[in-house]
């Protein structure tokens, strides 16, 4: 019987540990594995948390689940407070554990949000990889109130195989993200030395048809093509800074005042607060004063434009502000024009937070919140 049990128990995980090798994709790899879990044991449903550093959790998997938990006018498992949640963020929830009886199945019943297909209790397991966490694994069997040891050891099996899978994808994630910023650089560096040194001998070379001219259309036409040149290799020189912001060695607030003074902005930078951002933290604020200051010179009529860096214990906050014409904003407007959007999924990549304001002759200020 033992060995069944065992030989049993060894599927199951050959069954997970497969399907979490073939996973690449996050959200799909949890699901899949979730559904594998459920038809190989006699689970009947379950959902997984991810959970931040911050504490606010999504619903990335879910299967089997009763209609009362996915009402869609209730939101029981993407809003609210729960036992198995609320340990996961104060750090006391270690090991899997039976929760007594579920606050969202309760919610649910009290609501008379649907069918609970019996549901009332369940187990809930922390997804980590060594001392990394990374949210919440919970199933339910209908009428079960408690899990018994073995149960609760083959599920943190289980939950350690998805945390090493979620370790894995993301590991993946900084290395595509290492390669990107790698290939950003070799553009750079070829733009610069070809691109932008042909422009340089044409303007050169325009230069100096003008001066040897002697009819005064063709003084005319060198004078566009240097000016044009000129122009370009302005383009180029801005384009190469947006590939590889060579100015972050010399600090992040150095390299966005002369980047902006590049583009013909007087930039007045503050620092208050000191503390180590990381390379990707340094770019996404890089990139979003960025996208701020050609918001400016193409929309507000003003060349001044203060930005300030606050460094606290856990966040770092950036503001940026111009006393410009400004414009009528409400917080659900659509802005493309703007850039508003990819500055918004900038931030929201690195789970922080992002809000403007802006009134008509009152010019335009945005604030963006990291954590570190």
């Amino acid at each position: 019987m033992k060995r069944d049990i065992f030989l049993s128990e060894l599927e199951l995980l050959k069954g997970i540990a497969e399907t979490l090798n073939e996973g690449t994709e996050l959200k799909k790899m949890l699901g899949d594995c979730l559904r594998k879990l459920l038809q190989l044991t006699s689970l009947e449903a379950g959902w997984i948390f991810l959970i931040n550093h911050e504490g606010s959790y999504e619903l990335a998997a879910a299967e089997s689940l009763p209609p009362a938990l996915t009402n869609p006018q209730h939101h029981a498992l993407t809003e609210g407070d729960c036992w198995c949640v609320n340990r996961f963020r104060n750090g006391t929830l270690t090991k899997a554990s039976n929760i007594i009886e579920c606050k969202r199945l309760e919610n649910a019943r009290n609501g008379n949000w649907g069918d609970t297909y019996g549901l009332v209790y369940h187990a809930t397991v922390p997804l980590k990889a060594g001392e990394e966490q990374f949210g919440l694994l919970n199933v339910a069997v209908k009428n079960k109130e408690t899990f018994e040891e073995h149960e609760l050891a083959l599920l943190e099996s289980i939950a350690y195989q998805i945390g090493t899978a979620l370790k894995r994808i993301h590991l993946t994630m900084k290395e595509q993200e290492i390669k990107i910023a790698e290939e950003r650089n070799r553009l750079a560096r070829d733009l610069h030395d070809s691109v932008n040194q042909m422009l340089y001998s044409i303007n050169v070379t325009a230069s100096a048809g003008n001066r040897l001219a002697k009819e005064e259309p063709i003084k005319e036409i060198m004078a566009d093509i240097q000016k044009l040149s000129q122009h370009a290799q302005a383009e180029m020189k801005a384009l190469i800074w947006q590939l590889r912001p060579a100015g972050l060695v010399e600090g992040l607030a150095c390299s966005v005042k002369k980047y902006g003074e590049m583009l013909g902005l007087a930039v007045h930078v503050s620092v208050e607060g000191v503390s180590m951002l990381s390379s990707l933290q340094e770019e996404t604020l890089w990139r979003i004063a960025q996208e701020a200051f050609h918001n400016t010179l193409k929309h507000s009529g003003e060349r001044t434009v203060h930005v300030a860096f606050h460094f606290k214990p856990d966040s770092v906050e950036m503001t940026i502000s111009d006393e410009g014409i400004g414009f009528n904003y409400t917080e659900n407007a659509w802005l493309p024009s703007l850039g508003l959007k990819s500055m918004e999924e900038r931030v929201k990549s690195l789970h922080g937070k992002i809000a403007m304001n802006s009134e008509r002759g009152n010019g335009t200020t945005l604030v963006i919140e990291l954590p570190i």
